[in-house]
């Protein structure tokens, strides 16, 4: 069942290029894709519960049932990240262990109960209590679902396929910030909790029906032999046969990968950027313009809207023009990204300044997210460790999400946006750094017998 060579199935043009990620076997090719839109689609929707706290400050904190104070919200962000964190670490070995079909339902119907019970609540203990636990949930969805995508896309199409996948959290946290905050300027905050909940519920349907965890489940060949490609290992030299699915040894050996790390470790000083402009970039537009919370939201999202763009092309880039290799895209983005960072706060406090700024940062830091945190971590950790590895990088990125998240809560005010923006900016710069010598890096594939 293999697919022709890429030679002999496709030209020159560019609809040639993009159909030599597509097999010959109608079968295989329809799971694959219904596998990617489902993946897809439940990625997003996690969103949904995870941006309703973001857009709901304003209103949360002009309440006078509740009246939470900013470093009261910011605790409250951190109670959701420190669980984020820790979830990724478990659900990342979980994933590998019980398969992803069984970790994204359990997450993403307890997300739902608690997106409900948020929107209930009016004390500070409540959020924290609450945010936490949504933490746990959210942190099921990406481990699991990026060893999915694995299980059905081999490693020369990864590139551009997950880099088309992973604008999932782009459009996600888009569309969830401009819902949520419609529902919360038209009925309510809490309806910015209620709304979103729901539709996600709906979602979680679609995935208990369409999603299966790998291609043998369903009685077709692994995606190396429907391509033709050697199987790839999580450590060099090894045999596939040597590695058996969901094996403590294949877990090991994934948490000690030395690349892995090296991912994690990026990953940690890259993910402050991301959350503090995807929790906070509201509330910045509101001091800096004094929108309401619909058009702060909205602007806000400017930083979302690039990222579908940005990952994207960057995906393409890395197949195409540096041959497989995720590092020359990544530190490019990284170095242009603090160059803005550190620029944010001295523009001019116009829609218009503000909103390309916005995109223009979402394209720099999306990119580099996404080959970090979806793509070469599959390539580094393999199929049978992807889940494990992708939730080691998570995790520690996670915790530098964690720092992003409460560090504008807790410091602008005394700081101002300016100092926390330079932050930022030497984060990324140190994250460039770590990943220089790495520029050639591949993965190893398994050795024959």
């Amino acid at each position: 069942m293999p697919s022709p060579p890429a030679a002999e199935t496709t030209g020159r043009s560019w609809a040639g290029r993009f159909f030599r990620y597509l097999g010959n076997d109608p079968i295989y090719e329809r799971w694959r894709w219904q596998t990617f839109a489902i993946t897809w689609l439940a990625y997003a929707g996690f969103n949904l519960t995870r941006m309703s706290f973001a857009v709901s400050k304003v209103g949360i904190e002009n309440d006078a049932q509740v009246c939470l104070t900013q470093p009261q919200m910011a605790w409250i962000d951190g109670a959701f990240l420190a669980a984020y964190a820790l979830g990724q670490f478990f659900w990342g070995v979980a994933g590998d262990r019980f398969g992803p079909r069984r970790v994204i339902l359990t997450g993403m119907l307890c997300s739902v109960v608690t997106g409900l019970a948020m929107g209930a609540s009016s004390t500070a203990t409540m959020f924290v209590a609450l945010f936490f636990v949504q933490g746990l949930c959210q942190s099921s969805g990406w481990a699991p679902l990026v060893k999915n995508m694995g299980n059905f896309f081999s490693r020369r199409e990864r590139g551009f396929v997950l880099g088309l996948w992973c604008t999932n959290y782009a459009v996600g946290g888009l569309v969830a910030t401009v819902f949520a905050s419609y529902m919360a300027e038209h009925l309510g905050w809490r309806y910015a909790f209620f709304v979103p909940a729901f539709v996600l519920a709906g979602i979680w349907f679609l995935f208990w029906l369409l999603q299966r965890d790998r291609p043998e489940d369903i009685n077709l060949p692994a995606v190396e032999v429907y391509h033709g490609e050697p199987t790839p290992v999580v450590k060099a030299g090894e045999t596939p046969e040597e590695e058996p699915e969901g094996s403590w040894k294949v877990i090991r050996e994934a948490i000690t990968n030395p690349m892995v790390i090296l991912l994690g470790l990026v990953y940690f000083c890259l993910k402050p950027t991301r959350y503090a402009i995807l929790f906070w970039g509201p509330k910045y537009i509101y001091d800096r313009l004094g929108s309401g919370m619909a058009e702060a939201g909205l602007l806000s999202s400017m930083f979302e809207l690039a990222g579908p763009i940005s990952i994207l092309a960057m995906g393409f880039i890395s197949d195409r023009v540096f041959g497989a290799r995720r590092m020359p895209v990544s530190i490019i983005c990284l170095v242009l990204l603090g160059g803005l960072l550190i620029s944010l706060d001295h523009l001019p406090p116009t829609r218009w300044a503000l909103g390309v700024s916005l995109f223009l940062l979402g394209f720099l830091a999306y990119a580099p997210d996404a080959m970090i945190a979806g793509v070469a971590v599959v390539d580094f950790g393999a199929k049978k460790g992807a889940s494990t590895a992708t939730g080691l990088v998570n995790g520690l990125g996670s915790i530098g999400a964690m720092i992003g998240g409460v560090t504008p809560g807790l410091l602008q005010e005394s700081w101002g946006w300016q100092r926390v923006f330079t932050c930022l900016a030497i984060a990324a710069f140190v994250a460039a750094l770590l990943l220089l010598p790495k520029w050639n890096a591949v993965p190893p594939t398994g050795k024959t017998n």
